[in-house]
Order: C-alpha cells, then sequence, then structure tokens
C-alpha cells in the first residue's frame, strides 16, 4: 500500500492540474470502488473550484468553494495520472509495486477547467473517495482517531513514549498503529528502524521510562523517522522539479531503501557484516539485520 511519502509525492504532482481549477465535469464510471459512490457524488463535485489539495496520513484531501472536502485514498493498486490536451502524462509517484495504466481500470475521471483531465486507476478496487463537509471532519470514521503526522510539530520523542508507554506491542506494531503516528507503512517503518538500530521484535514499551519519558531508544527512533520521511519526500519533490524544467513531466519518486526488500544481502551498516534477514510479523514481511538491530 502507498505509504506517506508516496501520498505526499502524488498530492505535489496533481497540485498544477487540480489546485485553483474548477471541476468542470466528473466521472465515476462504475458504482463502487472498495465502497459504493454516495449518490449525490458528482453532484456535489461538478462546478465546483479545488481551493487546496492537501494530505492527511495516507489520505489526499481536495478543498471544494462548497465548503466540502473530498477525500481520496489510492488502497492497494490506486494511482492518478494526469492527461492534458490529448496527450498522457506519466503515472504520478514511483512506488515499490508497479501502478497500472490499463485503460478497463481508469474508475473515476475529473475534468478540470485547466484544461487537464485526472484520471484515477484502479485494479484491484481497494481505493476510495468520499465527500465529508469540512465542518463534519473531526466526526469522521475514516480520520477520526488518527495519530500525530509524523513530520509534524506535534510528533516527538515525548509523544512517541507516551504512546508507547506500558505497551505490550512490538515496536513494529506500535509504528504501524495509525493511533499512535499516522501515515507509517510497512517499507518506512523497516527503513525507520534499521537506521536507528532497534529490533522489530523490541517491546514498544521500551521507548519510555516508568515515568512515561523517552528513552534514548525513542530519541533515535523519532530523528531515522524524520529521515527517512524527509529524505524520500526530498527525493520525490527534486524529481518533479527537475522534470518541469526539462521534459515538463511530472517526476517519479525515487525508492532508496537500506533494508527492505534486500533479504540475504549484506548489512549496509559500517562494520557490521550481517546479513538482512525476513520474517512474517502480523502478517507483513519484515526486513532487518539481527547483528545491528537490538
Amino acid at each position: 500500500m502507498p505509504e506517506l511519502p508516496e501520498v505526499e509525492t502524488v498530492r505535489r504532482g496533481l497540485q498544477p492540474a487540480m489546485e485553483g481549477a474548477k471541476i468542470v465535469k466528473a466521472e465515476a464510471r462504475r458504482k463502487d470502488l472498495r465502497f459504493p459512490f454516495q449518490k449525490d457524488f458528482i453532484a456535489r463535485l461538478e462546478g465546483q473550484t479545488v481551493t487546496g489539495l492537501g494530505r492527511r496520513a495516507k489520505y489526499l484531501m481536495a478543498d471544494l468553494t462548497s465548503g466540502d472536502v473530498l477525500l481520496m485514498h489510492l488502497g492497494m493498486s490506486g494511482s492518478f495520472r494526469v492527461l492534458e490536451n490529448g496527450g498522457s502524462k506519466n503515472t504520478l509517484g514511483q512506488f515499490h509495486l508497479p501502478r497500472s495504466e490499463d485503460r478497463a481500470h481508469d474508475h473515476v475521471v475529473f475534468h478540470m477547467s485547466s484544461g487537464a483531465s485526472v484520471v484515477f486507476n484502479d485494479p484491484r478496487r481497494f481505493g476510495y473517495m468520499k465527500i465529508i463537509a469540512r465542518n463534519a471532519l473531526e466526526d469522521e470514521p475514516l480520520l477520526k482517531g488518527l495519530g500525530p503526522e509524523p513530520l509534524g510539530n506535534e510528533f516527538d520523542a515525548l509523544m512517541l513514549a507516551q504512546s508507547c508507554h506500558n505497551k505490550k506491542t512490538s515496536l513494529k506494531a506500535a509504528l504501524l498503529d495509525q493511533r499512535v503516528v499516522a501515515g507509517l507503512g510497512n517499507i518506512y517503518v523497516c527503513e525507520a528502524l534499521y537506521r536507528a538500530h532497534l529490533s522489530p521484535r523490541r517491546l514498544a514499551a521500551t521507548l519510555a521510562t516508568k515515568k512515561a519519558e523517552p528513552t534514548e531508544h525513542a530519541k533515535r527512533l523519532v530523528g531515522s523517522i524524520h529521515d527517512v520521511l524527509n529524505q524520500a519526500i526530498k527525493a520525490g519533490g527534486s524529481s518533479i522539479s527537475d522534470h518541469r524544467q526539462t521534459s515538463g513531466e511530472l517526476g517519479y519518486f525515487q525508492h532508496s531503501f537500506q533494508v527492505y526488500d534486500r533479504e540475504g544481502e549484506k548489512c549496509q551498516t559500517a562494520r557490521c557484516g550481517g546479513i538482512v534477514r525476513r520474517f512474517v510479523q502480523n502478517g507483513r514481511s519484515t526486513f532487518w539485520c539481527p547483528k545491528c538491530q537490538k
């Protein structure tokens, strides 16, 4: 599933086509994605201008002049691409698994006054879209209970320690809990734990003292989370900027995994000499170096 850096890169790629532009026509080419479309889905979109395009955790959020917000989730296989003047632009974002451009899976299309058409493609249909009144967002079940943004001002070692205080779960399971921190997924949790030299099997409670104060492990981990996400987003942002200046195309997010999907390879930590291993944890593949992650 796309994680925070991929979704943020897609948001930045969609901004030129959508932000400040009116939705002249909207198409829902089927009755549902993961969930059924609202009966008034099209009516609440057409004629509205997108005043801002934001992100919350793994959700894209388009503010409309009506006071509504279009909430969009990519699901497992969803992606956006932009068509301008009859020519196709590349699918926005680079994902660990390739995204489809099979037109049979083009399920939603927004025709914008900017001259662009924004197409949502989703072969597995695990993505979804929902229109919510802005003043009702706090009570929206899909958003309610989400933890802090990992790159926001609220998220620091103290907050993480307090969230993990007395938790009986593993450190990896805690970081994947969207109530603890929003937007992290399997890939970047593996990467952050690797950089912090912390075992994914370590108890989450070890990030806090008995008084719920952050340990050195918590401080190191928060720094690693910041570094991993910032570097990933920066790579995507730089790519978008470079492509605009040369070919005019939107850039791709560039992955640079140090541990994820590197089973059997030599650990990249200097003077470690360990081998990256994989095991299944909470139904997901976990990649780590048993030698330097404790």
